[in-house]
């Protein structure tokens, strides 16, 4: 149900640059992960998707990046579409030249590679004469990355999760995929992380998916949002919608005022909750 509570999934204004249309995705041939989903993701937008751990949020950007096929995981039925192709099924590289970069989760970054060398292996698949002219323009949005010279496992969590992230820009991507960039830093990285986010779209008109668990932190950016529960969509509208939706301020916002909420009762969680 959307979050103005029509049926369905209501899809945002902006044509969509991604559609996933009813997929079901199982790993090792038994264990069904996602249950139907269905998303849209509108060009040159952030579109947040939100919900607590094991919902399949990760297993939806790697259903979309190709990498299901490296935990055993494949798409079973539905299909993901990329600027009007359909590209479930297809190798992660050929997904990656097509533009679209995942930032995994945990930032990934090549431990006993430089900072420069990370960023330039991000550019693997580019034969242009520009990876230089991109590296400074990467460094013109972290500006510390440059001033380290050592090996990038000797970095900050936060440092990290923008070498991850200027790694990705090295592509030229159409699309991101942020897999709880907010992971492990501190409020104020977080926010500095986010802001960051916020350029990208605004400056350079990079589309991007963001799965994060710090939903007050996504929808200050994202424009539309997706709540996901037990693999499916369980609501969705625009990032004010679900703001000021009262089941998302009890269930992910924190409740009203400072006090969170205990879910420790699951039983009472699941009732009290009107989409379940």
């Amino acid at each position: 149900m959307s979050a103005a509570g029509a049926p369905g999934v209501a899809a945002p204004a902006a044509a969509p640059l991604l559609e996933v249309n009813n997929i079901e995705v199982v790993y090792n041939d038994v264990i069904l992960v996602l249950r139907g989903l269905s998303l849209a993701v509108p060009q040159g937008r952030i579109t947040a998707l939100l919900g607590a751990n094991g919902a399949g949020k990760s297993t939806t950007l790697k259903a979309i990046s190709g990498l299901l096929r490296t935990e055993e995981g494949e798409v079973t039925r539905g299909e993901i579409r990329f600027a009007g192709e359909r590209i479930d099924g297809i190798e992660p590289h050929r997904i990656v030249r097509k533009g679209i970069f995942q930032v995994m989760e945990g930032r990934r970054i090549v431990a006993d590679m430089t900072c420069l060398e990370n960023l330039r292996l991000g550019a693997f698949i580019r034969s242009d004469a520009e990876v230089k002219r991109d590296i400074e323009m990467v460094y013109g949005y972290f500006p510390r990355l440059k001033e380290r010279t050592g090996l990038a496992g000797y970095l900050s969590g936060g440092e990290q999760q923008m070498l991850a992230i200027g790694r990705a820009l090295m592509a030229r991507p159409k699309l991101i995929l942020m897999d709880e960039p907010s992971m492990g830093l501190s409020p104020l990285l977080v926010k500095e992380v986010f802001g960051i986010i916020r350029r990208l779209n605004e400056e350079l008109g990079i589309t991007i998916l963001l799965v994060e668990q710090n939903a007050r932190m996504a929808l200050s950016v994202a424009s539309y949002g997706y709540v996901m529960e037990q693999g499916k969509v369980v609501l969705d509208g625009t990032a004010e919608a679900l703001a000021s939706n009262e089941d998302v301020k009890e269930f992910y916002l924190g409740g009203h005022g400072a006090e969170r909420k205990s879910f420790r009762n699951l039983k009472s969680y699941k009732r009290r909750k009107r989409w379940l």
